[in-house]
Parts: structure tokens; C-alpha cells; sequence
């Protein structure tokens, strides 16, 4: 798709996830459940947005926007936010605050062979992953793609064996978490792959024929994911509540070029600041690449 120098034809290996955005229709309610259930503290608080996050790191933002309504089901957009904790305690802490405060938001749970991994609904129906990565030298890669399934995952097992008195305490409760990976729903994933691997940069991690798309950049096993599961044929998106924003965060300035270059190679509008560059995908998702 390109004829650029394979070496500005990537992602910088550096590149991490940074907040995700979401567009709420109730601030307060949505606010109580990112910090009382998924055990995020409240960074800042200033007008219609509040920041949430751990450790100083801002994870989610909320922004207030009730003139907007839930988009239609089958559309493009958020499929899940997944939250990475470090240890595996810190992960049972929160798992255990879903358990004790919001029960019926619990959706699942699953052993991904490179990580663990519990799934809930926020009270807006957007979807959230609590996570925790085994240490890379345990992940299997075969050609070039990392070895992942779908394994059944205990969530009583996994509390009886990781949740320690301390963390139900709160010990855990300011440690450090990241923004792991991003998934989306799309319409189709050839379209993903042609945005988010040929002209964004990421590479390949694993794919599922024409049903998913995982990419990642610098050898994680990913750092956003597209499927068609609840979306197949989905056109752009209209304005409405759910998925605002997906921040990407570059470790220089010349990462941050090359990847301006790289878009507006491929005919992709970008706006450019100075020090953040805003483009959107084929399925018009908002994203923020910038500095960090």
C-alpha cells in the first residue's frame, strides 16, 4: 500500500495506549461506578469531564454530553476498554469491588494464554476489560503471530487464589494500571487492516479471518483490536454516546513525524498542532496520537 522505507513504516516499538474518552449521558452516575467499582481514583473534575485514573496516569475521561443518544445496535464503535493491572492482586481487588458493589455488570471471564481477563458493562452499556498480563517470555508466537484463546477462567477460583486481605483492604488500590489495549467494533476488517496496519503503523498480531484484527506495536501481544461481531457492514458512525476519543502516546518527536507522514501518504486528513496530531479511522473513531 505504501512505498515508504520499511523503517518509517512503522509504529515507534515505544508506542503505548493512552485514556480512552468516553461520552456519557449521566456524568455523576458514570463517575460513581469508574471509581467505586472499577477502583479508579478521580484525577480531576472540572466542568462536564472528569479524569480517572491510577497512580497519576489517566486512564478514562468522561465527558458530559446529554443531547446525544445511544447509537443504534450493530454500529461501529467501542467494543471494550481494557484495563491492565500489574499484579494479579491488584486485579483480584478490583474483580472483587465488581463482586461486592455491581454484581449484574459482570459479563465473563477468560484466560487469553498471554494474559487473565474479566469483562463487564458499564451503566451505559459500554464494555470494559480488567486484565493482567503473564510476563512476556511465557507468550508462544508462531510466524509472526502470538499464540492467544479463549480458555475458561474461574472468577471464584481466581479471588480464592490472588485476593489477598490486604488488597480487599485497599493495599492495591494506588497502584499503577495503563490503558493495555483498545477494541473496537468495525465494519468490516480488511478496511481495519488497510487503516490500522498499512497506514497507521501497527503490526499484525493475530488474525481471525474475516471476523477479527488484533495489532499491536514493539512486540505486544496487542495494543488495539477490531471485530465485526456485533457490526458486520457497519458504516461510519453518527454522533452519539459511547467512544469519544482513543489517545495514542509516542515516546519522541520524530515517531510522532513519521507517523503524520505515514497518514498523510495515504490520503488520510490529519490535524496537526504542534504537539497532537488528530486523524479518524474508516468508521470516523476519533484518534489522538501525541508525545508522552
Amino acid at each position: 500500500m505504501t512505498d515508504l522505507a520499511p523503517a518509517s513504516a512503522r509504529l515507534h516499538a515505544a508506542t503505548r495506549m493512552d485514556a480512552v474518552t468516553l461520552l456519557v449521558g449521566d456524568l455523576d452516575a458514570q463517575t460513581a461506578f469508574y471509581r467505586d467499582v472499577v477502583t479508579l481514583e478521580v484525577q480531576d473534575a472540572a466542568g462536564d469531564a472528569v479524569t480517572l485514573g491510577r497512580a497519576e496516569r489517566p486512564l478514562v475521561i468522561l465527558r458530559h454530553e446529554p443531547a446525544l443518544r445511544h447509537a443504534p445496535a450493530g454500529s461501529a464503535g467501542l467494543f471494550h476498554t481494557a484495563i491492565l493491572f500489574e499484579t494479579q492482586p491488584a486485579l483480584a481487588a478490583a474483580l472483587y469491588s465488581v463482586a461486592q458493589r455491581a454484581p449484574r455488570t459482570f459479563t465473563g471471564s477468560a484466560d487469553h494464554l498471554v494474559s487473565q481477563a474479566f469483562y463487564l458493562t458499564d451503566p451505559e452499556g459500554n464494555g470494559i476489560e480488567l486484565y493482567w498480563d503473564r510476563d512476556r517470555t511465557e507468550w508462544s508466537w508462531t510466524h509472526g503471530q502470538v499464540e492467544m484463546d479463549t480458555l475458561y477462567l474461574d472468577p471464584n477460583a481466581f479471588l480464592t487464589e490472588h485476593l489477598t486481605e490486604a488488597a480487599a483492604n485497599g493495599a492495591t488500590a494506588t497502584d499503577a494500571a495503563a490503558i493495555g489495549h483498545v477494541h473496537l467494533s468495525v465494519g468490516d476488517v480488511a478496511t481495519a487492516r488497510a487503516f490500522y496496519v498499512d497506514a497507521l503503523g501497527f503490526d499484525t498480531t493475530a488474525a481471525f479471518g474475516s471476523q477479527a484484527l488484533f495489532v499491536s506495536a514493539g512486540g505486544y501481544h496487542h495494543h488495539m483490536a477490531m471485530n465485526v461481531w456485533n457490526s458486520r457492514g457497519a458504516g461510519p458512525r453518527m454522533p452519539a454516546l459511547g467512544l469519544g476519543r482513543v489517545d495514542l502516546a509516542l515516546p519522541d518527536a520524530d515517531g510522532l513525524g513519521a507517523l503524520t507522514e505515514r497518514l498523510r501518504h495515504n490520503g488520510i486528513a490529519v490535524r496537526d498542532d504542534g504537539r497532537t496530531v488528530a486523524f479518524t479511522d474508516p468508521w470516523n473513531n476519533l484518534l489522538h496520537a501525541s508525545v508522552v
